[in-house]
């Protein structure tokens, strides 16, 4: 198991280039399930995420081929199950359960695993697809599904679910008939998934608002297809060169997907202006305290909760945040205070008092983002941080200690 030691106080100046969106790519990679061409995907980056999701997509039928961020799909004589050995470590292996569906009428999915930040529960998924004329029984840690045909259907989600949303859209395109999706998530990455459907010959419109349709068609072909870039790394990014007062050039940022995050840095303190190159971000100034929420898109995003608590740590004055999406997402502020942050919290809520500086000192990550924000401490930190467990890191930043180097940190991995 891999560990970071990172020598902080050194402010980030230079340039980088934002990765393609894991959580756009996994998705679509789950959606060539659909189709009876081969597919080529680019921009996809080069994540345990992604290779797991591959050598799934390899049991299931399809095969996948990986080189220099770019993927080819065919698919072939699928199969039904995916096996708990692949399923526990990544929560969007569910997302198989609407094309499985779909296409050959049956699935057997292990139930879910992945990061420990809450209770994310299935069972949005399941009410939708029951409406569409699937069935489900539970059998010893595995969701058995099966249907003669999937028909469109008029499907009201009790909140907005990602995931939810996403297997639904799947299944739909191939269903009979026409099927609405209300209080639809509006995530860019759900629009993502839409964008390379339409490419392949679905019928849809509305995505990216809360009420999507569908109108189902007998098949899909190929297509190539640009993941978009990824608006947490792009994010996170952000985060760093404000945490160490620096300079950063973000090329290929989601300028667009990122506004209620650049909102709040803003008003912190640092400067972010869009130019023909990319994002730039600067902040020679101390940060001030703001609140967050984190809400669905286009709210603030659960993802970058962890990494802007971690800019509290040094803003004057006194930050507060409330997390509504997770009930389980403050597992970071323990190895914080390690570092010597002033962080309170109470249920869903936590109180961040600003100090002048933090301190290097071994921490622990939890969970993906949590395990950023450790970073990012650990950047503007004096003296060395350990952030060990970062298998969790892996699974949604390519190398980050590389492109943080390229930029002026003191990074290097080691094998605990």
């Amino acid at each position: 198991m891999d560990k970071l030691i990172i020598e902080g106080g050194v402010p980030l100046i230079g340039s980088m280039t934002i990765s393609g969106s894991k959580n756009a790519a996994l998705p679509i990679l789950f959606a060539s399930i659909l189709l009876d061409e081969a597919a080529t995907l680019r921009n996809v980056p080069d994540l345990r995420d992604i290779h797991t999701t591959l050598k799934l997509l390899g049991m299931l039928g399809c095969s996948c081929e990986y080189q220099d961020e770019q993927v080819r799909v065919r698919p072939g004589s699928l199969l039904p199950e995916a096996p708990y050995e692949l399923v526990r470590t990544m929560r969007a292996s569910v997302l198989c359960l609407g094309p499985l569906l779909a296409r050959i009428g049956q699935a057997r999915v292990a139930l879910p695993g992945g990061c420990a930040i809450g209770a994310r529960p299935v069972d949005q998924h399941l009410k939708g697809l029951e409406q569409m004329g699937a069935r489900f029984e539970l059998e010893q840690g595995y969701i058995l599904g099966h249907c003669r045909e999937l028909n469109g259907a008029h499907i009201t989600f009790d909140m907005p679910t990602v995931g939810g949303t996403e297997n639904l859209l799947m299944a739909a395109v191939l269903a009979e008939g026409e099927t609405i999706l209300e209080n639809a998530a509006r995530e860019p990455e759900v629009v993502d998934l839409a964008h390379f459907l339409l490419a392949c010959g679905a019928h849809i419109e509305g995505q990216g608002t809360s009420r999507i349709h569908i109108a189902g068609v007998s098949r899909l072909h190929g297509a190539e297809y640009a993941v978009m870039s990824d608006r947490i790394e792009a994010g996170t990014f952000l985060a760093a060169a404000g945490i160490t007062c620096g300079e950063l050039l973000l090329r290929h940022c989601p300028a667009n997907e990122l506004e209620a995050v650049t909102l709040k840095l803003q008003d912190m303190g640092m400067k972010i202006t869009t130019t023909s190159e990319g994002v730039l971000v600067n902040c020679a100034r101390p940060l001030r305290g703001v609140d967050v929420t984190t809400k669905p898109y286009p709210g603030f995003p659960t993802d970058m909760q962890a990494q802007i608590m971690s800019l509290m740590c040094l803003a004057e004055g006194t930050s507060v945040v409330e997390e509504t999406i997770f009930e389980n997402r403050f597992m970071h502020v323990m190895e914080l205070e390690r570092m010597g942050a002033q962080i309170r919290t109470s249920g869903h809520i936590a109180m961040v008092r600003g100090v002048r500086r933090l301190a290097g000192a071994p921490v622990m990550a939890s969970d993906l983002r949590a395990s950023a924000s450790l970073v990012l401490a650990g950047l503007a930190a004096n003296g060395t941080t350990e952030v060990r467990r970062i298998y969790h890191l892996d699974r949604g930043y390519e190398r980050i200690e590389n492109k943080l180097n390229s930029v002026g940190a003191r990074i290097r991995r080691e094998k605990e």
